[in-house]
Protein backbone atom coordinates (compact mmCIF):
# COMPACT_ATOMS: atom_id res chain seq x y z
CA UNK A 1 0.00 0.00 0.00
CA UNK A 2 1.13 3.50 -0.78
CA UNK A 3 0.35 6.46 1.33
CA UNK A 4 -0.13 9.90 0.77
CA UNK A 5 -0.10 11.24 3.93
CA UNK A 6 -1.10 14.97 4.22
CA UNK A 7 0.02 18.04 6.17
CA UNK A 8 -0.91 18.27 9.77
CA UNK A 9 -1.89 21.68 8.86
CA UNK A 10 -3.95 23.69 11.38
CA UNK A 11 -5.35 22.73 14.50
CA UNK A 12 -5.93 19.16 16.24
CA UNK A 13 -9.00 18.97 18.94
CA UNK A 14 -8.33 16.52 21.27
CA UNK A 15 -11.38 15.03 23.04
CA UNK A 16 -11.55 13.35 26.14
CA UNK A 17 -14.76 11.49 27.41
CA UNK A 18 -13.57 11.27 31.06
CA UNK A 19 -11.67 14.47 32.30
CA UNK A 20 -10.05 12.78 35.65
CA UNK A 21 -6.93 12.02 36.79
CA UNK A 22 -5.49 10.81 33.44
CA UNK A 23 -6.76 13.52 31.25
CA UNK A 24 -6.24 16.38 33.61
CA UNK A 25 -2.52 15.09 33.73
CA UNK A 26 -2.04 15.15 29.80
CA UNK A 27 -3.49 18.63 29.92
CA UNK A 28 -1.28 20.00 32.46
CA UNK A 29 1.59 18.32 31.29
CA UNK A 30 0.82 19.82 27.84
CA UNK A 31 0.33 23.33 29.07
CA UNK A 32 3.71 23.21 30.88
CA UNK A 33 6.19 21.68 28.29
CA UNK A 34 4.72 24.54 26.05
CA UNK A 35 5.64 27.26 28.93
CA UNK A 36 9.17 25.42 28.69
CA UNK A 37 8.81 23.86 32.19
CA UNK A 38 9.29 20.03 31.79
CA UNK A 39 9.82 17.58 29.01
CA UNK A 40 7.57 15.25 27.46
CA UNK A 41 8.70 11.98 28.99
CA UNK A 42 7.40 8.62 27.81
CA UNK A 43 6.06 10.27 24.68
CA UNK A 44 7.68 8.80 21.69
CA UNK A 45 5.84 11.19 19.87
CA UNK A 46 7.87 13.56 21.46
CA UNK A 47 11.38 11.94 22.84
CA UNK A 48 11.22 8.58 20.84
CA UNK A 49 13.78 7.93 17.76
CA UNK A 50 13.67 6.21 14.77
CA UNK A 51 16.39 3.92 12.65
CA UNK A 52 16.38 4.34 8.94
CA UNK A 53 18.00 2.58 6.05
CA UNK A 54 21.65 1.13 7.65
CA UNK A 55 23.00 0.68 10.26
CA UNK A 56 26.17 2.29 9.12
CA UNK A 57 23.94 5.36 7.60
CA UNK A 58 23.84 6.11 10.54
CA UNK A 59 20.17 8.14 10.69
CA UNK A 60 17.90 8.50 13.85
CA UNK A 61 15.89 11.97 13.26
CA UNK A 62 13.14 12.07 16.55
CA UNK A 63 9.74 10.90 15.05
CA UNK A 64 8.19 14.00 15.42
CA UNK A 65 10.79 15.06 12.72
CA UNK A 66 10.28 12.23 10.40
CA UNK A 67 6.62 11.72 10.23
CA UNK A 68 4.42 14.71 10.19
CA UNK A 69 2.30 15.23 12.98
CA UNK A 70 0.65 18.08 14.90
CA UNK A 71 2.41 20.27 17.56
CA UNK A 72 1.91 20.69 20.61
CA UNK A 73 1.10 24.14 19.71
CA UNK A 74 -1.66 23.34 17.65
CA UNK A 75 -3.14 20.81 20.26
CA UNK A 76 -6.87 22.19 21.61
CA UNK A 77 -8.17 20.56 24.23
CA UNK A 78 -12.19 19.59 25.15
CA UNK A 79 -13.81 16.64 26.72
CA UNK A 80 -17.33 15.52 28.88
CA UNK A 81 -17.11 14.46 32.47
CA UNK A 82 -19.70 13.56 34.88
CA UNK A 83 -18.46 16.45 37.38
CA UNK A 84 -18.93 20.04 36.58
CA UNK A 85 -15.38 20.43 37.98
CA UNK A 86 -13.03 22.42 35.50
CA UNK A 87 -9.61 21.56 34.43
CA UNK A 88 -8.00 23.08 36.84
CA UNK A 89 -10.16 21.70 39.93
CA UNK A 90 -10.33 18.25 38.52
CA UNK A 91 -6.33 18.36 38.27
CA UNK A 92 -6.45 19.55 41.67
CA UNK A 93 -9.02 16.65 43.00
CA UNK A 94 -6.69 14.52 41.59
CA UNK A 95 -3.39 14.99 43.61
CA UNK A 96 -1.48 13.60 40.85
CA UNK A 97 0.72 16.99 40.07
CA UNK A 98 2.35 19.48 42.43
CA UNK A 99 0.40 22.45 43.44
CA UNK A 100 2.94 24.88 42.31
CA UNK A 101 2.77 23.41 38.58
CA UNK A 102 -0.50 23.62 38.21
CA UNK A 103 -0.70 27.17 39.53
CA UNK A 104 1.87 27.79 36.73
CA UNK A 105 -0.92 26.79 34.29
CA UNK A 106 -4.04 27.86 36.08
CA UNK A 107 -5.56 30.24 33.98
CA UNK A 108 -4.92 27.30 30.93
CA UNK A 109 -6.34 24.87 32.89
CA UNK A 110 -9.67 27.02 34.24
CA UNK A 111 -10.27 27.85 30.49
CA UNK A 112 -11.29 23.97 30.09
CA UNK A 113 -14.97 23.22 31.00
CA UNK A 114 -16.40 19.68 30.39
CA UNK A 115 -19.34 19.25 28.47
CA UNK A 116 -22.18 16.80 30.01
CA UNK A 117 -21.60 13.71 29.85
CA UNK A 118 -23.37 10.34 28.83
CA UNK A 119 -23.49 8.39 31.54
CA UNK A 120 -25.40 5.46 32.71
CA UNK A 121 -24.90 4.21 36.30
CA UNK A 122 -25.54 0.61 35.42
CA UNK A 123 -22.12 0.55 33.93
CA UNK A 124 -20.09 2.20 36.85
CA UNK A 125 -22.38 2.25 40.02
CA UNK A 126 -19.80 3.42 42.28
CA UNK A 127 -20.02 6.77 40.56
CA UNK A 128 -22.91 9.35 40.89
CA UNK A 129 -22.67 11.38 38.07
CA UNK A 130 -24.12 15.04 38.32
CA UNK A 131 -23.27 16.53 35.43
CA UNK A 132 -24.89 14.56 32.47
CA UNK A 133 -27.12 14.48 29.31
CA UNK A 134 -30.57 13.74 29.62
CA UNK A 135 -32.61 12.61 26.44
CA UNK A 136 -35.30 10.49 25.28
CA UNK A 137 -33.39 7.61 23.86
CA UNK A 138 -29.78 6.54 23.11
CA UNK A 139 -29.87 7.88 19.84
CA UNK A 140 -30.90 11.42 21.50
CA UNK A 141 -27.68 11.14 23.41
CA UNK A 142 -25.43 10.41 20.23
CA UNK A 143 -26.68 13.48 18.44
CA UNK A 144 -26.14 15.84 21.82
CA UNK A 145 -22.76 14.67 21.66
CA UNK A 146 -22.80 15.07 17.48
CA UNK A 147 -23.73 18.54 17.90
CA UNK A 148 -21.12 19.18 20.93
CA UNK A 149 -18.31 17.84 18.81
CA UNK A 150 -19.55 20.04 15.77
CA UNK A 151 -19.58 23.29 17.94
CA UNK A 152 -16.46 22.60 19.79
CA UNK A 153 -14.51 22.25 16.22
CA UNK A 154 -16.23 25.97 15.28
CA UNK A 155 -16.19 27.58 18.30
CA UNK A 156 -12.03 26.56 18.77
CA UNK A 157 -11.58 27.02 14.79
CA UNK A 158 -10.22 22.96 15.14
CA UNK A 159 -8.96 21.61 11.29
CA UNK A 160 -9.27 17.77 12.32
CA UNK A 161 -10.14 16.51 15.89
CA UNK A 162 -9.62 13.18 17.54
CA UNK A 163 -11.56 11.48 20.47
CA UNK A 164 -10.03 9.40 23.17
CA UNK A 165 -11.49 7.93 25.58
CA UNK A 166 -10.10 8.50 28.90
CA UNK A 167 -13.16 7.45 31.08
CA UNK A 168 -13.85 5.09 33.68
CA UNK A 169 -13.93 1.51 33.32
CA UNK A 170 -17.11 0.04 32.56
CA UNK A 171 -19.04 -3.08 33.22
CA UNK A 172 -18.38 -6.46 31.86
CA UNK A 173 -20.50 -7.34 28.64
CA UNK A 174 -19.90 -9.36 25.86
CA UNK A 175 -21.03 -9.23 22.49
CA UNK A 176 -24.78 -9.59 21.84
CA UNK A 177 -27.33 -9.34 19.07
CA UNK A 178 -27.28 -5.40 18.89
CA UNK A 179 -23.40 -5.18 18.56
CA UNK A 180 -23.71 -7.44 15.67
CA UNK A 181 -24.45 -4.69 12.45
CA UNK A 182 -25.01 -1.10 11.85
CA UNK A 183 -28.60 -1.55 11.46
CA UNK A 184 -29.10 -3.49 14.80
CA UNK A 185 -27.34 -0.98 16.73
CA UNK A 186 -28.99 2.38 15.67
CA UNK A 187 -32.29 0.28 16.38
CA UNK A 188 -30.48 -0.11 19.40
CA UNK A 189 -29.90 3.28 20.25
CA UNK A 190 -33.67 4.19 19.71
CA UNK A 191 -34.74 1.60 21.80
CA UNK A 192 -32.43 2.44 24.42
CA UNK A 193 -30.65 -1.67 24.35
CA UNK A 194 -29.15 -1.98 27.95
CA UNK A 195 -25.99 -3.24 26.23
CA UNK A 196 -25.55 -0.43 24.46
CA UNK A 197 -22.70 1.41 26.50
CA UNK A 198 -21.90 4.89 27.23
CA UNK A 199 -18.70 4.71 25.89
CA UNK A 200 -20.07 3.16 22.29
CA UNK A 201 -22.26 6.14 22.19
CA UNK A 202 -19.44 8.43 22.17
CA UNK A 203 -17.67 5.97 19.27
CA UNK A 204 -20.84 6.22 17.49
CA UNK A 205 -20.92 10.04 17.87
CA UNK A 206 -17.51 10.15 16.79
CA UNK A 207 -17.06 8.18 13.95
CA UNK A 208 -20.32 9.58 12.61
CA UNK A 209 -18.95 13.02 12.94
CA UNK A 210 -15.73 12.01 11.09
CA UNK A 211 -13.27 11.35 14.02
CA UNK A 212 -11.05 9.19 14.55
CA UNK A 213 -11.51 7.51 18.16
CA UNK A 214 -8.77 5.17 20.42
CA UNK A 215 -10.21 3.71 23.48
CA UNK A 216 -8.13 3.49 26.67
CA UNK A 217 -10.00 1.56 28.91
CA UNK A 218 -10.76 -2.07 28.74
CA UNK A 219 -14.42 -1.81 27.74
CA UNK A 220 -16.38 -3.32 24.69
CA UNK A 221 -16.39 0.30 22.99
CA UNK A 222 -15.04 -0.09 19.15
CA UNK A 223 -14.51 -4.04 18.78
CA UNK A 224 -17.76 -4.64 18.05
CA UNK A 225 -18.92 -5.41 14.56
CA UNK A 226 -21.05 -2.79 13.59
CA UNK A 227 -18.61 -0.11 15.32
CA UNK A 228 -15.93 -1.27 13.28
CA UNK A 229 -18.04 -1.88 10.00
CA UNK A 230 -19.45 1.79 11.07
CA UNK A 231 -15.66 3.19 10.82
CA UNK A 232 -15.09 1.41 7.62
CA UNK A 233 -17.81 2.35 5.96
CA UNK A 234 -16.87 6.47 7.00
CA UNK A 235 -13.63 5.91 6.38
CA UNK A 236 -12.56 6.49 9.83
CA UNK A 237 -9.49 5.41 12.29
CA UNK A 238 -10.50 3.46 15.40
CA UNK A 239 -8.06 1.32 17.82
CA UNK A 240 -8.32 -0.07 21.07
CA UNK A 241 -8.14 -1.39 24.13
CA UNK A 242 -6.89 -0.34 28.01
CA UNK A 243 -3.72 2.01 28.11
CA UNK A 244 -0.64 -0.16 29.28
CA UNK A 245 0.84 1.54 32.00
CA UNK A 246 1.70 -0.17 34.87
CA UNK A 247 1.91 -3.91 35.45
CA UNK A 248 1.29 -4.96 32.58
CA UNK A 249 3.53 -3.01 30.81
CA UNK A 250 6.25 -5.06 33.66
CA UNK A 251 4.56 -8.25 31.70
CA UNK A 252 5.26 -7.42 28.37
CA UNK A 253 8.59 -6.10 29.09
CA UNK A 254 9.77 -8.93 31.07
CA UNK A 255 7.34 -12.20 29.68
CA UNK A 256 9.18 -11.95 26.19
CA UNK A 257 12.57 -12.28 27.81
CA UNK A 258 11.83 -15.30 29.93
CA UNK A 259 9.66 -17.03 26.33
CA UNK A 260 12.62 -15.94 24.31
CA UNK A 261 15.31 -17.66 26.66
CA UNK A 262 12.86 -20.74 26.67
CA UNK A 263 12.26 -20.56 30.75
CA UNK A 264 9.48 -21.92 32.17
CA UNK A 265 7.03 -20.76 34.39
CA UNK A 266 4.56 -22.40 36.76
CA UNK A 267 2.75 -18.93 38.52
CA UNK A 268 2.71 -15.46 38.00
CA UNK A 269 0.64 -14.10 40.80
CA UNK A 270 0.00 -9.82 40.61
CA UNK A 271 -1.80 -7.72 43.29
CA UNK A 272 -2.12 -3.84 42.72
CA UNK A 273 -3.38 -1.14 45.19
CA UNK A 274 -4.87 1.89 44.23
CA UNK A 275 -6.47 4.52 45.36
CA UNK A 276 -8.19 6.93 42.34
CA UNK A 277 -11.25 7.16 41.09
CA UNK A 278 -10.27 4.17 38.71
CA UNK A 279 -9.30 2.42 41.63
CA UNK A 280 -13.10 2.94 43.09
CA UNK A 281 -14.51 2.08 39.87
CA UNK A 282 -12.75 -0.85 40.09
CA UNK A 283 -14.07 -1.97 43.78
CA UNK A 284 -17.02 -2.93 41.93
CA UNK A 285 -16.55 -6.51 40.85
CA UNK A 286 -18.42 -6.45 37.83
CA UNK A 287 -15.90 -3.84 36.63
CA UNK A 288 -12.98 -5.44 38.13
CA UNK A 289 -13.64 -8.67 35.77
CA UNK A 290 -13.36 -6.04 32.62
CA UNK A 291 -10.53 -5.15 33.55
CA UNK A 292 -9.39 -8.45 34.80
CA UNK A 293 -10.24 -10.03 31.53
CA UNK A 294 -7.81 -7.25 30.00
CA UNK A 295 -4.88 -7.79 31.91
CA UNK A 296 -4.72 -11.94 32.37
CA UNK A 297 -4.97 -12.48 28.64
CA UNK A 298 -1.56 -10.91 28.02
CA UNK A 299 0.19 -13.54 29.23
CA UNK A 300 -1.63 -16.54 27.60
CA UNK A 301 -0.82 -14.73 24.38
CA UNK A 302 2.95 -14.16 24.61
CA UNK A 303 3.36 -17.85 26.44
CA UNK A 304 1.18 -19.73 24.01
CA UNK A 305 1.08 -22.44 26.63
CA UNK A 306 -1.20 -24.65 24.26
CA UNK A 307 2.44 -24.87 21.96
CA UNK A 308 4.95 -24.49 24.66
CA UNK A 309 2.71 -27.35 26.89
CA UNK A 310 6.57 -27.92 28.72
CA UNK A 311 6.90 -25.03 29.58
CA UNK A 312 3.74 -23.18 30.46
CA UNK A 313 1.11 -25.47 30.34
CA UNK A 314 0.50 -25.41 34.01
CA UNK A 315 1.08 -21.93 34.32
CA UNK A 316 -1.58 -20.52 37.18
CA UNK A 317 -2.39 -16.43 36.88
CA UNK A 318 -3.67 -14.61 38.93
CA UNK A 319 -4.77 -10.85 39.02
CA UNK A 320 -5.93 -8.56 41.68
CA UNK A 321 -7.02 -5.11 42.44
CA UNK A 322 -7.73 -3.28 45.44
CA UNK A 323 -9.06 -0.20 46.35
CA UNK A 324 -6.65 1.60 48.59
CA UNK A 325 -7.31 5.64 49.15
CA UNK A 326 -4.21 6.27 51.11
CA UNK A 327 -2.35 5.80 48.33
CA UNK A 328 -4.27 8.12 45.43
CA UNK A 329 -3.21 7.44 41.94
CA UNK A 330 0.51 6.38 43.18
CA UNK A 331 -0.66 2.83 42.18
CA UNK A 332 1.67 -0.05 43.58
CA UNK A 333 1.63 -3.65 42.60
CA UNK A 334 3.55 -7.03 43.47
CA UNK A 335 4.27 -10.18 41.23
CA UNK A 336 5.59 -13.21 42.48
CA UNK A 337 6.74 -15.05 39.08
CA UNK A 338 7.86 -18.86 40.07
CA UNK A 339 10.15 -19.84 36.96
CA UNK A 340 12.06 -22.87 36.48
CA UNK A 341 15.27 -23.34 33.94
CA UNK A 342 17.54 -26.02 32.78
CA UNK A 343 16.47 -29.93 34.43
CA UNK A 344 13.17 -28.05 35.78
CA UNK A 345 15.37 -26.41 38.55
CA UNK A 346 13.11 -23.81 40.25
CA UNK A 347 13.54 -19.91 40.77
CA UNK A 348 12.31 -16.90 41.48
CA UNK A 349 11.23 -13.31 40.44
CA UNK A 350 9.54 -10.23 42.73
CA UNK A 351 8.88 -7.09 41.57
CA UNK A 352 7.61 -4.32 43.64
CA UNK A 353 6.56 -1.30 41.33
CA UNK A 354 5.83 1.75 43.06
CA UNK A 355 4.35 3.48 40.00
CA UNK A 356 2.57 6.97 39.17
CA UNK A 357 -0.51 5.99 37.20
CA UNK A 358 -1.26 8.85 35.47
CA UNK A 359 2.31 10.20 34.95
CA UNK A 360 2.65 6.94 32.30
CA UNK A 361 -0.82 7.00 31.38
CA UNK A 362 -0.74 10.95 29.60
CA UNK A 363 2.08 10.67 27.25
CA UNK A 364 -0.30 7.45 25.80
CA UNK A 365 -3.00 9.29 25.32
CA UNK A 366 -0.75 12.35 23.69
CA UNK A 367 0.36 9.54 21.76
CA UNK A 368 -2.69 7.85 20.35
CA UNK A 369 -4.13 11.51 19.63
CA UNK A 370 -1.29 12.37 17.29
CA UNK A 371 -0.46 9.12 15.96
CA UNK A 372 -4.33 8.14 15.41
CA UNK A 373 -4.81 12.04 13.54
CA UNK A 374 -1.74 10.46 11.34
CA UNK A 375 -3.40 7.97 10.49
CA UNK A 376 -6.69 9.06 9.58
CA UNK A 377 -4.93 11.66 7.47
CA UNK A 378 -2.54 9.27 6.10
CA UNK A 379 -6.44 7.21 4.57
CA UNK A 380 -5.47 4.26 6.83
CA UNK A 381 -9.07 3.46 8.17
CA UNK A 382 -10.72 0.86 10.29
CA UNK A 383 -8.63 -1.01 12.97
CA UNK A 384 -5.28 0.07 13.70
CA UNK A 385 -3.45 -2.64 14.77
CA UNK A 386 0.03 -1.07 14.28
CA UNK A 387 -1.27 1.01 17.19
CA UNK A 388 -0.59 -1.91 19.89
CA UNK A 389 2.04 -0.86 21.52
CA UNK A 390 -0.01 1.30 23.29
CA UNK A 391 -2.70 -1.21 24.49
CA UNK A 392 -3.26 -4.34 27.16
CA UNK A 393 -5.62 -5.53 24.53
CA UNK A 394 -4.56 -4.59 21.32
CA UNK A 395 -7.64 -4.83 18.72
CA UNK A 396 -7.10 -6.93 16.20
CA UNK A 397 -9.00 -7.91 12.57
CA UNK A 398 -11.41 -10.72 12.91
CA UNK A 399 -9.82 -14.16 13.41
CA UNK A 400 -5.91 -12.54 14.20
CA UNK A 401 -4.25 -12.99 17.24
CA UNK A 402 -3.33 -10.09 19.29
CA UNK A 403 0.44 -9.63 19.18
CA UNK A 404 1.58 -8.28 23.57
CA UNK A 405 5.19 -8.61 22.73
CA UNK A 406 6.41 -5.11 23.62
CA UNK A 407 9.50 -5.33 21.19
CA UNK A 408 7.50 -6.76 18.70
CA UNK A 409 4.94 -3.54 18.60
CA UNK A 410 7.54 -1.64 18.70
CA UNK A 411 9.06 -2.93 15.53
CA UNK A 412 5.47 -3.41 13.73
CA UNK A 413 4.85 0.52 15.02
CA UNK A 414 8.36 1.88 13.39
CA UNK A 415 7.81 -0.24 10.30
CA UNK A 416 4.49 1.07 9.71
CA UNK A 417 5.89 4.82 10.21
CA UNK A 418 8.84 3.97 7.48
CA UNK A 419 6.04 2.33 5.19
CA UNK A 420 3.79 5.71 5.57
CA UNK A 421 7.07 7.65 4.56
CA UNK A 422 8.33 5.20 1.52
CA UNK A 423 11.43 4.44 3.60
CA UNK A 424 12.82 0.37 3.64
CA UNK A 425 11.45 -1.73 6.25
CA UNK A 426 13.84 -3.00 8.54
CA UNK A 427 13.86 -6.52 9.60
CA UNK A 428 17.14 -6.45 11.92
CA UNK A 429 18.87 -9.48 9.72
CA UNK A 430 21.63 -7.85 8.97
CA UNK A 431 23.64 -11.01 7.23
CA UNK A 432 24.40 -8.08 4.22
CA UNK A 433 27.16 -6.30 6.37
CA UNK A 434 28.95 -9.35 7.22
CA UNK A 435 28.49 -10.90 2.88
CA UNK A 436 29.63 -7.40 1.53
CA UNK A 437 32.99 -8.55 3.69
CA UNK A 438 33.42 -11.89 2.05
CA UNK A 439 32.90 -10.60 -1.33
CA UNK A 440 35.58 -8.38 -1.14
CA UNK A 441 37.94 -11.00 0.18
Amino acid sequence: MDYQVKNADGRLGILMPGLGAVATTLIAGVEAIKKGLSQPVGSLTQMGRIRLGKRTEDRHPLIKEFVPLAGLEDIVFGGWDVYADNVFEAASTAKVLEPMLLHAVKAELEAIRPMKAVFDRAYARNLDGTHVKEGADKMALAEMLMDDIREFKEANNCDRLVMVWCGSTEIYIEESEVHQSIEAFEAGLRNNDPAIAPSMIYAYAAIKSGVPFANGAPNLTVDIPAIVELAKENGIAVSGKDFKTGQTLMKTILAPGLHARALGVKGWFSSNILGNRDGYVLDAPENFKTKEVSKLSVLDEIFKPESNPELYGDMYHKVRINYYPPHGDNKESWDNIDIFGWLGYQMQIKINFLCRDSILAAPLVLDLALFTDLAQRAGMSGIQEWLSFYYKSPQTAEGLAPEHDIFKQLMKLQNTLRHMMGEDLITHLGLDYYQDLVDTL
